[in-house]
């Protein structure tokens, strides 16, 4: 089982890879310990959890990343007895390790809490970080905190239970992983993405291992998003208005942004034509979108309530290179021209 180590202000954390569940119980100790999962997991996979003084089950879906949830969580937790030195578990995908890693750091001023990350998305980047939130009024993740889980556990056995939408979604971000930071890996996706089926010689193990290692390497190095962490939302401030707009689900949406982002970065002559080429049929080759048609007004408002803004500009990830992102200011209205000339 190989680890990663997350090291800084946010507090320490260890990712096992290529883990499972039954690992989790020497993880917790002796501590009570709650745990958050949704309706899904909870059906197939109960009879794996650990002991807890209490399993709370959430509805499946985006929906229940909320302030709402949140709430109803708290008082579950108030109920169980907990004190600090106790641990709430999140056994789940993005939204329920979202959720989990919120309330756990907001409760009681925050108490220890870690994940069992059970899709390819939660396993590559959502429970890797530290960032703990949820939506508001559809806006993702403006309510939340950067805290270190004292340990995220990959399942990869889970992984063999999840729909194709699932995996599929969470491809997405193993792509911009590459995109951002590690060529090798871009272009293992590239050299899969070229087979009639690329999801049958994908080693997707491997994929989701490097990409996590690529987070974990941004996130050592800038825990609070001052700079480089930034990279890895490529994509993903038009994709969160796509994801809202469209209801999209998060991966395809950031499909979408990152396509968006790879021409905008053509456009300032950054990267090539081919460079562009080579993004898109990666992406569309393993079943995600490379554009939908979605009105630019509603767009530009939402990504005008994106946490990125600043002033009159919005901070947009671009492309220098394959395997090389970097941070521009773009004014709103600049970015509004290109995506109309995108459309």
């Amino acid at each position: 089982m190989n680890t990663l180590k997350i090291e800084g202000e946010g507090g320490s954390s260890t990712i096992y890879l290529n883990s499972s569940i039954s690992n989790v119980k020497d993880l917790i100790g002796g501590r009570r310990t709650v745990i958050i999962t949704d309706e899904n997991l909870f059906r197939l996979h109960s009879a794996s959890f650990p002991n807890a003084a209490e399993i709370i089950v959430v509805p499946a879906g985006e929906a229940s990343k909320s302030l709402k949830s949140a709430g109803d969580v708290f008082r579950r937790l108030v109920d169980a007895e907990l004190d600090r030195d106790s641990l709430v578990l999140g056994i789940g995908g993005g939204v329920v390790t979202d959720l989990a890693g919120f309330v756990a750091c907001t409760f009681m001023r925050g108490i220890s809490f870690g994940f069992v990350a059970t899709t390819v998305l939660g396993q590559v980047d959502a429970a890797i970080g530290g960032k703990n939130g949820v939506n508001l009024d559809g806006f993702k993740n403006l309510i939340g905190i950067i805290r270190q889980p004292e340990f995220v556990l990959n399942d990869t056995a889970m992984l063999d239970t999840l729909p194709n939408e699932e995996i599929i979604n969470g491809t997405s971000e193993i792509i911009k992983s590459g995109l951002i930071a590690d060529l090798s890996l871009f272009e293992m996706m590239e050299s899969a993405a070229a087979a009639e089926s690329p999801y049958d010689v994908l080693d997707m193990g491997k994929a989701a291992s490097m990409a996590a290692a690529v987070k974990v390497g941004v996130v050592n190095r800038d825990v609070f998003e001052h700079g480089e962490r930034r990279h890895l939302n490529l994509g993903h401030t038009l994709g969160h208005a796509v994801e809202k707009i469209a209801r999209l689900p998060h991966g395809y949406a950031v499909a979408v942004g990152m396509v968006a982002a790879a021409e905008i970065s053509q456009a300032r002559h950054m990267i090539s034509a081919d460079d562009v080429s080579r993004i898109r049929k990666v992406i569309t080759a393993f079943g995600l979108p490379s554009f939908i048609d979605i009105d630019l007004k509603k767009s530009m408002d939402a990504i005008r309530k994106d946490k990125k803004r600043q002033s009159d500009k919005v901070n947009f990830v671009l492309l220098k290179a394959l395997g090389e992102a970097t941070v521009i200011p773009i004014a709103f209205e600049e970015l509004e021209e290109a995506l109309r000339d995108l459309r």
